[in-house]
């Protein structure tokens, strides 16, 4: 290519065109055509029956309960329910694939055309909605597992996986950067939780995703040549996965080069994206209706049902504790983000008597720190919603101030019981007897007149230094408003 022309690409502006097919686990406990165990861990190959290995004479039989999931979460996303779906045989040679052939949805899947809403920030502190598209999202049953390791120059194979139902969720491509991606990806992860019908487990690979990036000049309508990084578990490697490969592509196009549709893998250790081979298109699996699957056919009566079963959903969460509690967008989005940390929220709001300002910053601030510096869930709290609730409810009435509260989660986080048990043990109540606090002060005053003149002669500063003073004298007891109000009627006189 001509110099010129290479002067051209590196003076071009890109834009980067990213779209998703998440892969999530189906919390059915047993496979999507079979009778066989879906649980995690059991020892290699104890999970996979005859029909899982397509022996000869067996037939699937389809699960009705996937397709539940599969309905449930179309609903909760606008989708489209189709009322006829076909199973169809995906043709492909894997040495995890002992039937030859992957049983998925092809032409006409079980959901299509939804929408769903992403948070983001727009770098000034101001969060914007974006509305992503889902082209669909159809069943198909998992392949087994290739391992490597332990092996010597051979690779063993774990058919427990071969049959397990997932649900494929497939996104248009209005992603325009890798943290758009993450987002998009965290919301998909929440809402299959809230509905129940995936664990989300990423390390389990229960919650996965292949990415499809592509550059194109800005302003061009036509997409470029796009490279497909499979199987990226973590929300963090799907970011640097595609901001790896946008750099890829980038400098490869600007060097006059052409990017290949390909199917690369994500090392995670070397941070790259690596070429695995070139990206199949849908005629090279030479698709074709299951001929021992008949169509699913859903009723309104079935879709109706379902429907019934929807709970509360993150977004219709996330505005009722803005309406109901006066919490700011951020916080409710926060607290919403999984469905045991909103009911964790709820409960200790109402054990806290009705403080929802409080009470959230101590789930969001103190709570979580202590959950993560633990690698902890917040369903495998020490400190239980009740009793978080209860000693929020002793800031509120003043019994303990927020610094002894610090003391009193520590103590009830170490299993010492609730908090009226350590405050009374640890003799931690507030001090609100005005005569005993304007005692500590008159105290503090007489025996530091230096710094009593200097705060006279202007160094307004030391007022701090006489609240540290009587706050050290009261062992931290001293209320502060009431502290302070008296201070300054000391000091002012």
């Amino acid at each position: 290519m001509a110099q010129q022309q290479i002067e051209i690409l590196n003076k071009m502006e890109w834009e980067v065109v990213i779209g998703l097919e998440i892969h999530a686990q189906l919390a059915t406990k047993s496979k999507i055509f079979s009778g066989a165990a879906t649980a995690y861990g059991a020892a290699p190959n104890t999970q996979a029956c005859v029909v899982d290995l397509g022996m000869p004479g067996v037939l699937p039989v389809l699960n009705a309960e996937a397709v539940r999931m599969a309905v449930k979460f179309g609903l909760a996303t606008g989708c489209k329910i189709a009322p006829r779906s076909v199973f169809a045989r995906k043709n492909y040679f894997y040495p995890d694939l002992p039937k030859g052939y992957q049983i998925s949805q092809y032409e006409l899947p079980i959901v299509a055309q939804g929408t769903l809403e992403i948070q983001l920030d727009d770098g000034a502190g101001n969060t914007i909605g974006k509305t992503i598209g889902i082209t669909r999202a159809h069943l198909e049953e998992d392949a087994g597992k290739s391992l490597h390791e332990d092996f010597h120059d051979l690779t063993g194979v774990d058919l427990n996986r071969a049959g397990t139902p997932l649900l494929e969720i497939v996104s248009e491509p209005d992603l325009r950067s890798a943290k758009e991606a993450v987002a998009y990806m965290k919301k998909i992860h929440s809402l299959v939780r809230y509905l129940e019908i995936c664990d989300g487990n990423m390390q389990e690979g229960s919650f996965r995703c292949d990415a499809n990036v592509s550059m194109r000049p800005k302003g061009q309508g036509k997409f470029g040549t796009r490279a497909e990084i499979k199987n990226i578990n973590s929300f963090r490697f799907v970011e640097r996965a595609i901001n790896y490969e946008i750099e890829r592509q980038t400098d490869l196009l600007e060097r006059g080069g052409t990017v290949i549709q390909e199917t690369r893998l994500y090392d995670a250790n070397k941070d790259e994206t690596r070429s695995m081979r070139s990206k199949e298109e849908a005629m090279d699996y030479r698709y074709f209706p299951d001929p021992d699957l008949l169509p699913v056919i859903l009723d309104d009566a079935f879709i109706e049902a379902t429907r019934k079963t929807l709970p509360e959903l993150p977004d219709e969460k996330r505005e009722r504790f803005v309406h109901q509690f006066g919490l700011t967008p951020y916080d409710a989005s926060v607290l919403t983000a999984s469905r045991e940390l909103a009911d964790f929220f709820e409960v200790t709001e109402k054990a806290s008597g009705g403080t929802a300002k409080l009470a959230a910053n101590w789930v969001m601030g103190d709570l979580s720190g202590a959950l993560n510096k633990a690698n902890l869930d917040i369903t495998a709290s020490p400190v239980t919603a009740h009793r978080l609730g209860g000693m929020i409810q002793r800031i509120s009435d003043n019994t303990i101030s927020g610094k002894i509260a610090k003391e009193v989660f520590e103590a009830m986080w170490n299993g010492e019981g609730d908090a009226d048990t350590v405050i009374e043990k640890k003799g931690l109540k507030q001090v609100t007897d005005t005569g005993a606090i304007e005692a500590a002060i008159n105290a503090v005053v007489a025996n530091n007149p230096k710094q009593l003149e200097q705060y006279h002669g202007g160094q307004e500063k030391l007022f701090g230094f006489f609240v540290g003073q009587a706050m050290k004298a009261t062992q931290g007891k001293a209320n502060p408003a009431l502290l302070n109000e008296l201070l300054k009627k000391k000091l002012g006189g």
